[in-house]
């Protein structure tokens, strides 16, 4: 199963600080606006985003149709097959894509120790 581009959202308590601590590691402004409170930050093949008061707890994200630089894929799964390929083998969805749509849609789930898993398409 190919899910997309990996990357971790961290809930953080200051965009400014966090943003100052990461580029110390090496990771460089990708996208995002830290005005809007979020921003995506990258270094190599690591991407990481850091959200501001948007969600409680970390995320583990996919971005099917996405490379590692956010670039479009030629070819991918859409995330309505993954969703569907996931219920047949039995896994709970916490919220789910609309089958009948196209597009951009996303699901949740959580893996046993209730980590959020987000599978974002964004096209």
């Amino acid at each position: 199963m190919k899910l997309g581009a990996f990357s971790i959202s961290l809930s953080v308590k200051d965009i400014v600080k966090s943003k100052s601590f990461y580029e110390k590691l090496g990771f460089d402004a990708f996208g995002g606006d830290p005005n809007q409170k979020w921003l995506i930050m990258k270094n190599e093949s690591c991407v990481i985003g850091l959200f501001e008061g948007m969600f409680e707890n970390n995320i583990l994200t996919f971005n099917p149709g996405w490379n590692q630089d956010a670039e479009n894929l030629d070819s991918f799964t859409d995330i309505r097959d993954l969703q569907h390929q996931l219920k047949e083998q039995g896994m709970k969805m916490s919220s789910e894509a609309d089958e009948t749509s196209t597009g951009p849609a996303s699901f949740t789930i959580e893996d046993p120790d209730g980590n959020t898993i987000l599978v974002d398409q964004h096209r």
